[in-house]
Parts: C-alpha cells; structure tokens; sequence
C-alpha cells in the first residue's frame, strides 16, 4: 500500500472516531469536569439508590420477623 493512501485512510479513520465521539458526548468536551445539574442528578440517583435499599431491608426484616414467629 503506498504511504499516501495510508496516510488518507489514517486521516479518514481519525475523522471518523472523532464525528461518533462528538455525537456520542452532545459536542461537550469530556474533561472530568461535571456541572451542577450533573451533580444534582448525581446525588438524586445516590439518595434514591439508598431509599431502595432502605426499603429493601426493612421488607426483608419483616420477612424474617414473620417466618420466625411462626
């Protein structure tokens, strides 16, 4: 394969991964950083992840409680 039509297929290669990277993320950078509505749904997601899991134990609390007085 000549150097020039590598070169070409590098460069298309690179173009492509880069346009599904921008469609992927919505054209904002990925630097780390999150912003505020980010984090407020952030910690939305962690308080009703320990809701659940609150609720989970208590069911399986009463469960427990139930079989053993029986």
């Amino acid at each position: 394969m000549k150097p020039g039509k590598l070169l070409v297929l590098l460069l298309g290669l690179a173009a492509v991964a880069f346009a599904a990277k921008f469609a992927l993320t919505g054209g904002q950078p990925d630097n780390g950083t999150r912003t505020s509505s980010q984090k407020r749904q952030l910690d939305n997601v962690r308080e009703k992840a320990k809701d659940l899991e609150r609720l989970g134990q208590e069911q399986a609390d009463d469960v427990a409680k139930k079989s053993a007085e029986q």
